[in-house]
This record gives structure tokens, sequence and C-alpha cells, in this order.
């Protein structure tokens, strides 16, 4: 085997995965010999030297064997030393710390609302690849919402279109499991090299990470190592930074200092475009596919919980249309997601408003049921009261033995106190949009 059969065998590779992973793997290995139905090649480092074992060592048999060598064995050894990692023909061990794109979710299939506008532009800005006047961008906000189609879409982008970049994408919870494998293997100054040499890090679902002392402070010299190289930092998780208990403050703060943008739940307009697409690209496939008039509104009207019950409501709905062979009426869509429909329809509880605004404003719900009268407390025990009688059929009475057994003329004091702070504080009014918001969706 040659320098140039291994050089064919890359470029079948390149085809068969994604041009990240092709960059971040596959690209820096060089042909070091092959003897014995074993390939030999040569990585920067141990760490890669492993990962590639681990995790490609099917496909580049593969692509080997099909430009005339054929191996059964791959081995990958840093320059430095002498460590020989065989793998045999049989599949390899399943990724356990690499997100692997996923080719749905790119820009172009990212409908754009009101509620993530925001975050749909900054994205957007930053897979540009021009100049960032933010970093990190840190994007929040409830399941399903999109977090993680925007963050995998600037991936895509950039890797279309600036190949050069060196991106990484992965979870929190796969750089924890990356660090600790490096702790184990006393390997750590190859796990530094791998996530400080990268122009952009994108890391999702961070608070994973709070309370993992040793992981977040990793994570946090990761961070200012690449910030204070101009690199780009993105950030998602299920709330503002402000809002991840056990996350150290430093980190805290420095997530802070860039763009955190809150992607709100759908409204309807957003919901039936969502809808509306989703439909699109399958007529796309499916010509014959027809959905009867109503069904996408009366489904958007109805379906509230996320964006991915919206879709996975959809993907129902192909499957239910290729069955019958024919037109999904009305009818037969409540029928076909008869149980999505059912838990749209479950009520809002007392206990569930109670528990969300404890959460916003960083109280115990033992809190809600005292009578401590303190501003910091009082005020969002008056919210979650207001809340609860907006959002609930239940009386004032009702409300008040929730809350600790208090009179009926404590929660009136409570709905009116709020509705007039609502009017005059834009704090208050954006506290308790924000809150309405997240119950409903």
């Amino acid at each position: 085997m040659s320098n140039e059969t291994w050089a064919a065998a890359k470029r079948g590779i390149s085809n068969d995965i994604s041009a990240h992973n092709y960059k971040a793997w596959i690209e820096p290995l060089t042909f070091g010999s092959m003897g014995a139905g074993t390939l030999h090649l040569v990585s920067p480092t141990d760490f890669i030297g492993k990962w590639v074992v681990q995790n490609f060592s099917d496909v580049i048999l593969r692509h080997v064997t099909a430009n005339g060598e054929p191996a059964t064995r791959v081995t990958c050894a840093a320059q430095s030393t002498d460590a020989i990692l065989p793998v045999t023909t049989a599949a390899p061990r399943k990724s356990r710390t690499e997100s692997a794109l996923d080719k749905r979710f790119t820009f172009e299939s990212f409908v754009v609302g009101k509620s993530n506008e925001l975050a749909h532009a900054a994205a957007r800005r930053v897979a540009s690849g021009d100049s960032v006047s933010f970093n990190p961008l840190f994007l929040h906000g409830g399941v399903g919402l999109g977090k993680t189609h925007l963050m995998q879409a600037i991936a895509w982008e950039l890797s279309q279109n600036s190949p050069e970049t060196r991106v990484m994408f992965l979870s929190a919870e796969q750089f924890m499991y990356r660090f600790v494998q490096a702790l184990r293997e006393r390997n750590t100054m190859d796990f530094k090299h791998l996530f400080r040499t990268v122009d952009v890090l994108l890391v999702d679902d961070v608070q994973f990470i709070a309370g993992k002392d040793s992981t977040q402070e990793e994570f946090f010299h990761t961070f200012n190592a690449l910030v204070d190289q101009g690199k780009q930092v993105v950030i998602s998780a299920d709330r503002s930074p402000a809002q991840i208990s056990d996350l150290e403050e430093r980190i805290t703060s420095r997530l802070q200092s860039g763009l955190v943008v809150d992607l709100h739940p759908a409204d309807y307009e957003l919901r039936l475009g969502v809808l509306q697409n989703r439909v699109e690209m399958f007529m796309d496939r499916h010509p014959d596919f027809r959905i009867a008039d109503g069904v996408l509104e009366f489904l958007a009207a109805r379906i509230s919980t996320s964006i991915r019950v919206l879709e996975g409501a959809v993907t129902r709905l192909f499957a239910y249309a290729d069955l019958i062979g024919k037109e999904v009426s009305l009818e037969q869509a409540q029928d076909a997601l008869s149980d999505l429909l059912r838990e749209s329809d479950r009520k809002l509880t007392i206990d569930e408003i109670m528990k969300k605004t404890c959460e916003h404003y960083n109280l115990r719900m033992s809190d809600m049921t005292s009578s401590r009268r303190s501003r910091s407390v009082a005020r969002p025990r008056q919210m979650a009261m207001y809340l609860s009688k907006k959002l609930t059929p239940r009386s004032y009475p009702e409300i008040g033995r929730k809350f600790g057994g208090k009179d009926h003329t404590t929660v009136l004091y409570a709905v009116r106190k709020i509705e007039e702070l609502i009017a005059a504080e834009p704090q208050i009014a954006e506290d308790a949009e924000l809150l309405q918001r997240k119950l409903e969706s």
C-alpha cells in the first residue's frame, strides 16, 4: 500500500462521514505502513489515534479494502510513541462522546417566528464566519424549542462554507466523559490540545456540568482560553446562566458576559409555520400525500407543548396517510393523534405554578406557603397567586388553601396588586409574561 492508495481511501471516507468529522479526525492522519492485513496510521496525538480506532476503524477498513488493500485491522499511533491500538473488523464501539450532526438540522429547515427570531439572527451571524461582537452566544429555553437545531445549523454552515474552520459540537455530558477519560488515561495534555485549538466550540446542555467541580474547572479554563484567543463559543442550556443551580459563580459571570438569548415557547403562528414546513418537505418526496383543509390549523391550536412534539405529530400523520392510502381528514387526524391531544389537554395545577415561580425567583417551595412578609418572598408568592387565578379555574378560597391556608382576601389582594404592578413596572410585567409562557408550554 502507498500514500496514493491511502489518499484515495480518504476521499471515499470523506463521502461517508460529515465534513466536520472528516476534518477533525481523518484529515490529520498519515499513512504509516501496511503488513499482514494490518494498516498502521500515524496521528498527531494519542487521543486522536485512540478515538479514530474506536470510532472510525470500520469505515477506514471498508475504503482501504475497496482500493485494493484487503485490511482486517487498523492501528493508529502518535508520532512520538510506539503504542499500537489494534482493532478487528468487528463494528467499533458506539461513540459516547461525539455528537454526530443531524442533516435535518440546518438553517433552511428552521422556521423563524417572534419567539426565536433573535436566537436565529445571532446563530446566523456566528455561522457567517464574520467578526462577531458577542462571545459567547448563550441560547436557553425549554425542551424542543430549537436550541440544538440552531447549534447544529451553525456547525453545518461553517463546515460547508468554511471547511478550513475547525468546529467542534458536543454535549456537556460528552465533554465531561472525555475529560474523565483523559484523567483516567493520564492524557490531559491531548485533551487540552484538542479543545483549545478549535475555532468554534459548541456545547449543548451545559447545565449538565453543574455540581461537577473538576469538569467545571476544566470547562472554565477551556472557555477562557478560547475566548482569549478570539475563538467563538456557543453554549445552550435549559435555563439562563443565573438560574442554573450549583454552577460556579465565575462560570455564571463568564457565560453572562456575551449575548444571552431566551427561546420562548412557540406561539400559534410559529407552530402553524412549522407544521406547514414539515408537510411541504414531506410532499416533495411523496407528492401523492394529501391532508384535509383545517387539520394543520387544528393541530397548531391544540398542541402547544413544543416544536418537537409538533414534528412528531406530523411524522405520525405521514405514516397514517401511507397506511390508509388517501387524504387525511380532521377526524382521522384526531384518531391518529389522540394520545398527544389528550396530553395537550392536561390541566395546569397550582402546584406546578408554585414550582415554576420558585424556579424563576430562586426560592424554595416552602416559601410559597410560609408567612414571611419580606418583599423577596412576598412578591413572588403574590405572582404565583395571580397566575393561579388567571391560569386555573380555582376559586380564591381554593388558591388560599394551597398557599398555606391563606384567607381568600389575601389572594384577592395579591391578584390586584400584581395587576397594578404589571401596568406600572416593566420588570413585573416581563416576569408575568415569561412565567405564563413557560407554564402554558
